[in-house]
Protein backbone atom coordinates (compact mmCIF):
# COMPACT_ATOMS: atom_id res chain seq x y z
CA UNK A 1 0.00 0.00 0.00
CA UNK A 2 1.68 3.08 -0.78
CA UNK A 3 1.09 5.37 1.66
CA UNK A 4 3.46 8.08 1.20
CA UNK A 5 2.32 8.39 -2.85
CA UNK A 6 0.72 11.73 -2.68
CA UNK A 7 3.74 13.06 -0.51
CA UNK A 8 5.83 12.41 -2.74
CA UNK A 9 3.76 13.73 -5.71
CA UNK A 10 2.98 16.79 -3.91
CA UNK A 11 6.64 17.61 -3.49
CA UNK A 12 7.54 16.91 -7.58
CA UNK A 13 4.74 19.26 -8.35
CA UNK A 14 5.93 22.01 -6.02
CA UNK A 15 9.60 21.57 -7.47
CA UNK A 16 8.12 21.88 -11.12
CA UNK A 17 5.26 24.12 -10.71
CA UNK A 18 7.46 26.59 -8.29
CA UNK A 19 10.15 27.74 -10.49
CA UNK A 20 7.82 30.04 -13.11
CA UNK A 21 9.66 33.02 -12.32
CA UNK A 22 12.62 32.15 -14.17
CA UNK A 23 14.29 35.17 -16.04
CA UNK A 24 14.22 33.59 -19.68
CA UNK A 25 10.94 32.96 -21.71
CA UNK A 26 12.76 29.66 -22.76
CA UNK A 27 13.21 28.56 -19.19
CA UNK A 28 9.60 29.11 -18.16
CA UNK A 29 8.18 27.50 -21.44
CA UNK A 30 10.58 24.42 -20.09
CA UNK A 31 9.18 24.65 -16.54
CA UNK A 32 5.74 24.94 -18.01
CA UNK A 33 5.80 21.92 -20.48
CA UNK A 34 7.47 19.51 -17.50
CA UNK A 35 4.31 20.56 -15.18
CA UNK A 36 2.00 19.85 -17.77
CA UNK A 37 3.86 16.43 -18.48
CA UNK A 38 3.78 15.64 -14.97
CA UNK A 39 0.30 16.00 -14.95
CA UNK A 40 -0.74 14.31 -17.33
CA UNK A 41 1.70 11.19 -15.81
CA UNK A 42 -0.54 11.43 -12.75
CA UNK A 43 -4.10 11.23 -14.95
CA UNK A 44 -4.41 15.49 -13.41
CA UNK A 45 -5.07 17.12 -17.15
CA UNK A 46 -8.11 14.42 -17.83
CA UNK A 47 -9.37 14.83 -14.56
CA UNK A 48 -9.04 18.52 -15.09
CA UNK A 49 -10.27 18.81 -18.23
CA UNK A 50 -13.75 17.24 -16.63
CA UNK A 51 -13.95 19.94 -13.97
CA UNK A 52 -12.91 22.37 -16.51
CA UNK A 53 -16.03 21.25 -19.15
CA UNK A 54 -18.64 21.02 -16.69
CA UNK A 55 -17.94 24.25 -15.02
CA UNK A 56 -17.84 25.82 -17.94
CA UNK A 57 -21.33 24.43 -18.72
CA UNK A 58 -22.75 25.45 -15.57
CA UNK A 59 -21.13 28.88 -15.90
CA UNK A 60 -22.73 29.30 -18.96
CA UNK A 61 -26.00 27.61 -17.69
CA UNK A 62 -26.27 30.59 -15.19
CA UNK A 63 -29.16 32.68 -15.09
CA UNK A 64 -29.82 35.43 -12.54
CA UNK A 65 -32.34 35.32 -10.00
CA UNK A 66 -34.22 38.25 -11.73
CA UNK A 67 -34.33 36.00 -15.45
CA UNK A 68 -35.84 33.19 -13.43
CA UNK A 69 -38.31 35.54 -11.27
CA UNK A 70 -39.54 36.74 -14.12
CA UNK A 71 -39.96 32.85 -16.34
CA UNK A 72 -42.72 32.11 -16.25
CA UNK A 73 -42.32 28.14 -16.61
CA UNK A 74 -40.69 28.74 -13.68
CA UNK A 75 -42.70 27.35 -10.11
CA UNK A 76 -43.84 29.76 -7.83
CA UNK A 77 -42.30 27.54 -5.05
CA UNK A 78 -38.84 28.10 -6.54
CA UNK A 79 -39.13 31.77 -6.92
CA UNK A 80 -40.02 31.91 -3.47
CA UNK A 81 -37.00 29.96 -2.34
CA UNK A 82 -34.78 32.19 -3.91
CA UNK A 83 -36.15 35.11 -2.37
CA UNK A 84 -35.28 33.22 0.90
CA UNK A 85 -31.60 32.66 -0.91
CA UNK A 86 -31.06 35.91 -0.83
CA UNK A 87 -32.12 36.86 2.35
CA UNK A 88 -29.67 34.78 3.90
CA UNK A 89 -26.93 35.96 1.33
CA UNK A 90 -27.67 39.39 2.67
CA UNK A 91 -27.36 38.11 6.03
CA UNK A 92 -24.40 36.70 5.51
CA UNK A 93 -22.59 39.56 4.18
CA UNK A 94 -24.30 42.48 6.82
CA UNK A 95 -24.51 40.41 9.86
CA UNK A 96 -21.90 37.90 9.73
CA UNK A 97 -19.48 39.87 7.50
CA UNK A 98 -19.15 36.93 4.68
CA UNK A 99 -17.22 37.81 1.66
CA UNK A 100 -19.85 38.77 -0.90
CA UNK A 101 -18.10 36.90 -3.66
CA UNK A 102 -19.03 34.19 -2.06
CA UNK A 103 -22.07 34.06 -4.96
CA UNK A 104 -25.30 32.86 -4.49
CA UNK A 105 -26.56 35.47 -6.89
CA UNK A 106 -27.73 33.38 -9.91
CA UNK A 107 -29.50 29.73 -10.32
CA UNK A 108 -28.81 26.39 -12.63
CA UNK A 109 -31.14 23.93 -13.17
CA UNK A 110 -29.49 20.82 -13.13
CA UNK A 111 -30.68 17.51 -15.07
CA UNK A 112 -29.54 15.41 -12.20
CA UNK A 113 -30.73 15.17 -9.54
CA UNK A 114 -26.71 16.25 -7.40
CA UNK A 115 -24.21 18.85 -8.51
CA UNK A 116 -21.68 16.20 -7.95
CA UNK A 117 -20.12 13.54 -6.09
CA UNK A 118 -16.69 13.23 -4.45
CA UNK A 119 -14.89 9.82 -2.91
CA UNK A 120 -12.24 9.98 0.12
CA UNK A 121 -10.47 7.11 1.41
CA UNK A 122 -8.57 6.64 4.96
CA UNK A 123 -5.93 4.02 5.68
CA UNK A 124 -7.58 0.61 7.26
CA UNK A 125 -5.33 0.48 10.22
CA UNK A 126 -4.81 3.96 11.05
CA UNK A 127 -6.62 7.57 10.69
CA UNK A 128 -4.41 8.68 7.66
CA UNK A 129 -6.19 10.12 4.54
CA UNK A 130 -5.33 9.19 0.87
CA UNK A 131 -5.05 13.06 -0.63
CA UNK A 132 -4.92 14.57 -4.46
CA UNK A 133 -2.52 16.94 -5.27
CA UNK A 134 -4.40 19.84 -7.72
CA UNK A 135 -2.99 23.43 -8.80
CA UNK A 136 -4.88 26.36 -6.58
CA UNK A 137 -6.45 24.11 -4.02
CA UNK A 138 -2.93 22.20 -3.25
CA UNK A 139 -3.27 18.57 -1.37
CA UNK A 140 -6.67 17.66 -0.56
CA UNK A 141 -8.34 14.16 0.70
CA UNK A 142 -10.96 13.65 -1.52
CA UNK A 143 -11.42 13.74 -5.15
CA UNK A 144 -14.48 15.26 -7.31
CA UNK A 145 -16.45 14.44 -9.71
CA UNK A 146 -19.82 15.53 -11.80
CA UNK A 147 -20.34 12.09 -12.69
CA UNK A 148 -21.17 9.40 -10.21
CA UNK A 149 -20.14 6.81 -12.86
CA UNK A 150 -16.24 8.36 -13.01
CA UNK A 151 -16.13 8.32 -9.04
CA UNK A 152 -17.16 4.87 -8.63
CA UNK A 153 -14.60 4.14 -11.00
CA UNK A 154 -12.05 5.77 -8.64
CA UNK A 155 -13.72 4.44 -5.94
CA UNK A 156 -12.74 1.05 -7.04
CA UNK A 157 -8.75 1.96 -8.25
CA UNK A 158 -8.37 2.90 -3.91
CA UNK A 159 -10.52 -0.36 -2.76
CA UNK A 160 -8.11 -2.33 -4.91
CA UNK A 161 -5.09 -0.78 -3.19
CA UNK A 162 -6.77 -1.85 0.35
CA UNK A 163 -8.30 1.69 1.60
CA UNK A 164 -11.41 2.17 3.12
CA UNK A 165 -13.36 4.57 1.18
CA UNK A 166 -16.70 6.34 1.21
CA UNK A 167 -18.75 8.05 -1.66
CA UNK A 168 -20.60 11.04 -0.74
CA UNK A 169 -22.45 13.26 -2.44
CA UNK A 170 -21.45 17.16 -3.21
CA UNK A 171 -24.40 19.22 -1.52
CA UNK A 172 -22.47 22.47 -2.54
CA UNK A 173 -19.04 23.71 -3.60
CA UNK A 174 -17.13 26.82 -3.67
CA UNK A 175 -14.91 28.59 -6.15
CA UNK A 176 -13.23 30.77 -3.45
CA UNK A 177 -14.06 33.59 -5.08
CA UNK A 178 -12.86 33.10 -9.02
CA UNK A 179 -16.20 32.70 -10.07
CA UNK A 180 -19.63 33.51 -8.97
CA UNK A 181 -21.19 30.31 -7.89
CA UNK A 182 -24.80 29.81 -8.27
CA UNK A 183 -27.45 28.31 -6.42
CA UNK A 184 -28.22 24.60 -7.67
CA UNK A 185 -32.01 22.83 -8.31
CA UNK A 186 -30.69 20.40 -6.41
CA UNK A 187 -29.89 22.77 -3.42
CA UNK A 188 -33.74 23.45 -2.96
CA UNK A 189 -33.72 22.16 0.48
CA UNK A 190 -37.17 21.71 1.89
CA UNK A 191 -35.35 22.34 5.33
CA UNK A 192 -34.71 26.07 6.17
CA UNK A 193 -32.03 25.44 8.01
CA UNK A 194 -30.26 23.38 6.03
CA UNK A 195 -30.64 25.71 3.15
CA UNK A 196 -29.40 28.46 5.52
CA UNK A 197 -26.32 26.11 6.98
CA UNK A 198 -25.42 25.15 3.37
CA UNK A 199 -25.34 28.76 2.04
CA UNK A 200 -23.49 30.23 5.26
CA UNK A 201 -20.64 27.27 4.71
CA UNK A 202 -20.10 28.00 1.14
CA UNK A 203 -19.69 31.54 1.74
CA UNK A 204 -17.68 31.24 4.74
CA UNK A 205 -14.85 29.41 2.35
CA UNK A 206 -14.83 32.40 -0.15
CA UNK A 207 -14.20 34.33 3.23
CA UNK A 208 -11.09 32.30 4.64
CA UNK A 209 -9.49 29.96 3.29
CA UNK A 210 -5.79 28.20 3.97
CA UNK A 211 -4.65 26.38 0.66
CA UNK A 212 -4.15 22.78 1.51
CA UNK A 213 -5.59 22.78 4.45
CA UNK A 214 -8.49 21.00 4.61
CA UNK A 215 -9.68 20.25 8.53
CA UNK A 216 -8.66 23.81 9.04
CA UNK A 217 -10.97 24.57 6.28
CA UNK A 218 -13.66 22.86 6.61
CA UNK A 219 -13.98 23.17 10.25
CA UNK A 220 -14.24 26.75 10.21
CA UNK A 221 -16.72 26.76 7.58
CA UNK A 222 -18.79 24.03 10.20
CA UNK A 223 -18.49 26.38 12.59
CA UNK A 224 -19.20 29.52 10.98
CA UNK A 225 -22.27 27.66 9.77
CA UNK A 226 -23.63 26.27 12.87
CA UNK A 227 -23.31 29.80 14.85
CA UNK A 228 -24.54 31.89 11.55
CA UNK A 229 -27.64 29.24 11.32
CA UNK A 230 -28.63 29.59 15.09
CA UNK A 231 -28.23 33.88 14.37
CA UNK A 232 -30.19 33.84 10.96
CA UNK A 233 -32.96 31.70 12.72
CA UNK A 234 -33.38 33.87 15.78
CA UNK A 235 -33.53 36.87 13.87
CA UNK A 236 -35.86 35.70 11.12
CA UNK A 237 -37.97 32.93 12.24
CA UNK A 238 -38.29 33.79 16.14
CA UNK A 239 -38.37 31.30 19.22
CA UNK A 240 -39.99 28.24 17.34
CA UNK A 241 -37.35 28.23 14.61
CA UNK A 242 -34.74 28.11 16.59
CA UNK A 243 -36.12 25.69 18.85
CA UNK A 244 -36.51 23.35 16.31
CA UNK A 245 -33.20 23.72 14.84
CA UNK A 246 -31.80 23.16 18.66
CA UNK A 247 -33.53 19.86 18.53
CA UNK A 248 -32.03 19.08 15.42
CA UNK A 249 -28.77 20.33 16.41
CA UNK A 250 -29.20 18.43 19.96
CA UNK A 251 -29.11 15.30 17.51
CA UNK A 252 -26.29 15.81 15.65
CA UNK A 253 -24.43 16.71 18.08
CA UNK A 254 -25.25 13.30 20.11
CA UNK A 255 -24.27 11.53 16.87
CA UNK A 256 -20.95 13.60 16.68
CA UNK A 257 -20.59 12.46 20.03
CA UNK A 258 -20.55 8.51 19.12
CA UNK A 259 -18.31 9.23 16.28
CA UNK A 260 -15.40 10.71 18.06
CA UNK A 261 -16.05 8.50 21.14
CA UNK A 262 -15.68 5.53 18.37
CA UNK A 263 -13.01 7.32 16.69
CA UNK A 264 -11.10 7.43 20.13
CA UNK A 265 -11.33 3.63 20.78
CA UNK A 266 -10.21 3.17 17.37
CA UNK A 267 -7.12 5.29 17.55
CA UNK A 268 -6.06 3.62 21.13
CA UNK A 269 -6.29 -0.10 18.95
CA UNK A 270 -4.36 1.26 15.54
CA UNK A 271 -1.61 3.09 18.32
CA UNK A 272 -1.08 -0.06 20.39
CA UNK A 273 -0.13 -2.28 17.05
CA UNK A 274 0.58 -5.57 16.66
CA UNK A 275 -0.70 -8.33 14.24
CA UNK A 276 -2.90 -6.94 11.43
CA UNK A 277 -5.56 -10.08 11.43
CA UNK A 278 -6.00 -9.09 15.41
CA UNK A 279 -6.26 -4.93 14.91
CA UNK A 280 -8.80 -5.68 12.11
CA UNK A 281 -10.92 -7.70 14.47
CA UNK A 282 -10.84 -5.30 17.14
CA UNK A 283 -11.75 -2.63 14.82
CA UNK A 284 -14.44 -4.45 13.65
CA UNK A 285 -15.65 -5.28 17.45
CA UNK A 286 -15.65 -1.56 18.15
CA UNK A 287 -17.17 -0.72 15.18
CA UNK A 288 -20.21 -3.56 15.69
CA UNK A 289 -20.79 -1.55 18.69
CA UNK A 290 -20.51 1.44 17.44
CA UNK A 291 -23.75 0.50 15.26
CA UNK A 292 -25.50 -0.88 18.04
CA UNK A 293 -25.86 1.93 19.95
CA UNK A 294 -26.12 4.21 16.87
CA UNK A 295 -29.62 2.10 15.70
CA UNK A 296 -30.81 2.74 19.94
CA UNK A 297 -30.13 6.32 19.88
CA UNK A 298 -31.68 7.43 16.35
CA UNK A 299 -34.71 5.63 17.34
CA UNK A 300 -35.68 9.05 18.94
CA UNK A 301 -34.22 11.68 16.07
CA UNK A 302 -36.13 13.31 13.77
CA UNK A 303 -35.85 12.29 9.79
CA UNK A 304 -33.12 9.49 10.21
CA UNK A 305 -33.32 7.09 7.68
CA UNK A 306 -33.04 3.84 10.71
CA UNK A 307 -32.97 1.00 7.68
CA UNK A 308 -29.77 3.12 6.03
CA UNK A 309 -27.76 3.68 9.14
CA UNK A 310 -28.48 -0.04 9.68
CA UNK A 311 -26.97 -1.12 6.88
CA UNK A 312 -24.00 0.88 5.94
CA UNK A 313 -20.94 -0.91 6.11
CA UNK A 314 -18.99 1.78 8.31
CA UNK A 315 -15.23 1.96 8.02
CA UNK A 316 -12.21 4.37 9.12
CA UNK A 317 -13.20 6.90 6.57
CA UNK A 318 -16.57 7.73 7.94
CA UNK A 319 -14.80 8.53 11.33
CA UNK A 320 -12.14 10.52 9.73
CA UNK A 321 -14.64 12.38 7.49
CA UNK A 322 -16.52 13.55 10.12
CA UNK A 323 -12.67 14.99 12.17
CA UNK A 324 -12.39 16.97 8.96
CA UNK A 325 -15.41 19.08 9.10
CA UNK A 326 -15.41 19.17 13.23
CA UNK A 327 -12.23 19.30 14.34
CA UNK A 328 -10.87 21.46 17.08
CA UNK A 329 -14.51 23.57 17.60
CA UNK A 330 -13.89 24.20 20.90
CA UNK A 331 -10.88 26.65 19.06
CA UNK A 332 -13.32 28.90 17.39
CA UNK A 333 -15.86 29.03 20.11
CA UNK A 334 -13.17 30.39 22.52
CA UNK A 335 -11.46 32.81 19.89
CA UNK A 336 -15.20 33.73 19.08
CA UNK A 337 -16.35 34.84 22.50
CA UNK A 338 -12.79 36.18 23.28
CA UNK A 339 -13.37 39.05 19.97
CA UNK A 340 -17.02 39.47 21.77
CA UNK A 341 -18.74 37.60 19.09
CA UNK A 342 -17.62 40.02 16.55
CA UNK A 343 -17.58 38.30 13.26
CA UNK A 344 -15.66 40.82 11.42
CA UNK A 345 -13.19 40.48 14.07
CA UNK A 346 -13.21 37.08 14.04
CA UNK A 347 -12.82 36.31 10.09
CA UNK A 348 -9.67 38.61 10.26
CA UNK A 349 -8.24 37.27 13.40
CA UNK A 350 -8.10 33.83 10.96
CA UNK A 351 -6.94 35.59 8.32
CA UNK A 352 -3.98 36.63 10.34
CA UNK A 353 -3.57 32.50 10.71
CA UNK A 354 -2.28 32.93 7.00
CA UNK A 355 1.34 33.60 8.79
CA UNK A 356 1.24 29.60 10.67
CA UNK A 357 1.62 26.56 8.66
CA UNK A 358 -0.48 24.11 8.13
CA UNK A 359 0.69 21.44 10.64
CA UNK A 360 0.83 24.76 13.14
CA UNK A 361 -2.95 25.47 12.39
CA UNK A 362 -3.55 21.25 13.20
CA UNK A 363 -2.00 21.77 16.29
CA UNK A 364 -3.88 24.52 17.72
CA UNK A 365 -6.92 22.65 16.50
CA UNK A 366 -5.83 19.49 18.55
CA UNK A 367 -4.83 21.49 21.49
CA UNK A 368 -8.70 22.22 21.91
CA UNK A 369 -9.89 18.77 20.92
CA UNK A 370 -7.79 17.03 23.39
CA UNK A 371 -9.57 19.27 25.77
CA UNK A 372 -12.96 18.19 24.65
CA UNK A 373 -12.23 14.52 24.11
CA UNK A 374 -10.87 14.77 28.09
CA UNK A 375 -15.06 14.68 28.46
CA UNK A 376 -16.20 11.88 26.29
Amino acid sequence: MQVNRTHSLRTSAKRRLGFFRGRSCKKTLTSIILALCYLNSQGCIPYLFHLGKEQAKILYDRRSFEEVRLDPNVSSKTKTKLKEVEKIRDFGIEKIALSPKGGFQSFVQLNREAIGWHVSACHPLRFESYTWWFPIVGSVPYKGYFSLEMTKEEEARLKEEGWDTRIRVTAGYSTLGWFEDPLFSSQLYENESELISLILHEMAHATVYFKGDTIFNESYASFVEEVGTESYLFSTGGKTSVELWKKEERDRNRYMFLLKSTAKKLESIYSKGGAEAEILEQKKSVILQFKKELMEEAKSWSGVNLKKLSEKDWNNEDFLGMLRYHSGSGYFHKRFEELGKDFGKFHEEMRKLSELSNEQRKELLDSASKAESSSL
